[in-house]
């Protein structure tokens, strides 16, 4: 029987840029910014590392096609390099083929990396392109991301009796609680606290998301080296040590959208892949044993709805915790202490990394005291590429060795 990758692989040095409008900066810039920092983290050399996988999107537009834009940026040896894609969950695929990569005993020491330029091309979201052809031709072309994913308060609302007021007033909870941690953040793209009353008088982009409700685009680069336990124990001997609990993936199949009784108030993906993970991590109870996450925010409601979908708040009691500070930087399980896709945009391939890089920075206390989680234990990363009913969702989970 399938055992997963609990504990087989470690995190042996970790990078991010910062995030926002690099007019300065090619992608190729990008890149080697974040390897830089990660390579230095680890304590190796670039022929040291034995495979790369590379996380890109949007391929047409600043990438291109295979593996070859990373090799070239970061004068990797002729290593083998992989390029992944599979939405906003890209980046945290490139993290998935380097630890399976690891954990199949095929590589010791292997690289993911993920990277996006999205500023250059002109949109304020994300940019036409033929990546997205399938799901438009499903959904219609006159849809949007925020007009689909809005539609997830309108149904949780009639599904649990909750007041369409008391959901805005969590949503911009969410959005406050964000910006008060990225405002702390010197990598984040938006460093700005934003008080409580503007979040809920702003202009409206599809009811009930408001402008604070939605994230921007960015551009960006993160990335992760990984290895086993023994390499990194004899590499770091007197060094704690941030190992893979969980990775997991769920992919909708089309059901949501046809004939099911799927409610529309929550992402079945989500509800799947957050199961498989906590029993690859032997996690029972995440509400009391996971310690922090980095969650997909592209828009306040699919946070809302996230917890939900994670076991973390009950069914129809995500508002109450919300407003009740459950998830701020102080709370029980802070949600987003690094800003988040709200203060950070959203450089599709890069996002992924960079909440795994929150996570690991966080699990070997590396932050000033004002924006660290107090005693972690285990992170959880949560990434959602795609439209309510039709995505992909990417999970990991890890924590001290």
């Amino acid at each position: 029987m399938a055992e997963g990758i609990r504990d087989k692989v470690v995190i042996l040095g970790m990078g991010c840029t910062k995030f926002g409008e690099r007019w300065e900066s090619a992608p190729e810039d990008l890149a080697v910014e974040a390897f830089i920092e990660c390579l230095e983290d680890a304590g190796i050399e670039k022929k040291d590392i034995e495979a790369a996988w590379l996380g890109s999107h949007i391929d047409e537009i600043n990438i291109g096609k295979g593996g070859n834009f990373l090799g070239m940026a970061l004068k990797l040896p002729l290593t083998p390099v992989t390029r992944t894609e599979n939405f906003c969950a890209s980046g945290t695929e490139a993290f998935r083929g380097a630890c399976y990569g690891v954990a199949s005993g095929a590589y010791d020491i292997a690289l993911a990396q993920g990277v996006e330029k999205l500023k250059d091309t002109g949109y304020g979201g994300l940019p036409d392109s033929p990546a997205f052809g399938q799901m438009q031709a499903m959904i219609g072309p006159n849809a949007s991301a925020p007009g689909l994913f809005a539609q997830l308060a309108t149904a949780y609302s009639a599904k649990y009796n909750v007041p369409m007021e008391k959901i805005k007033e969590a949503m911009a909870h969410i959005s406050w609680k964000s910006h008060q941690n990225g405002a702390k953040n010197p990598r984040a793209h938006l460093r700005k606290p934003i008080p409580i009353e503007q979040i809920m008088g702003a202009p409206m982009i599809a009811y009930p998301l408001g402008l604070f409700d939605c994230c921007g685009v960015s551009d960006g680069s993160a990335c992760a080296i990984v290895t086993t336990p023994e390499i990194a124990k004899k590499m770091k001997p007197n060094q704690d040590l941030v190992s893979v609990k969980a990775l997991q993936v769920s992919v909708s199949s089309g059901e949501e959208a046809l004939f099911t009784d799927w409610d529309g108030a929550g992402m079945l993906t989500t509800r799947m892949a957050a199961k498989k993970a906590y029993k690859e991590a032997g996690i029972t109870n995440p509400r009391e044993e996971i310690s922090m996450m980095e969650v997909h925010d592209c828009f306040s409601i699919t946070e809302f709805a996230t917890m939900e979908d994670l076991q973390i708040s009950a069914p129809g009691t995500a508002a109450d915790d919300i407003l009740a500070g459950f998830f701020d930087l102080d709370g029980q399980i802070p949600c987003q202490p690094d800003g988040g896709l709200k203060c950070f945009g959203h450089p599709i391939a890069a996002s992924g990394l960079r909440m795994l890089f929150e996570m690991y920075n966080q699990l070997l206390g590396r932050w000033p005291e004002d924006r660290a989680v107090k005693d972690p234990k285990f992170g959880l990363t949560h990434n959602l590429g795609g439209v309510p009913n039709q995505n992909v969702c990417s999970i990991a989970i890890v924590g001290k060795n």
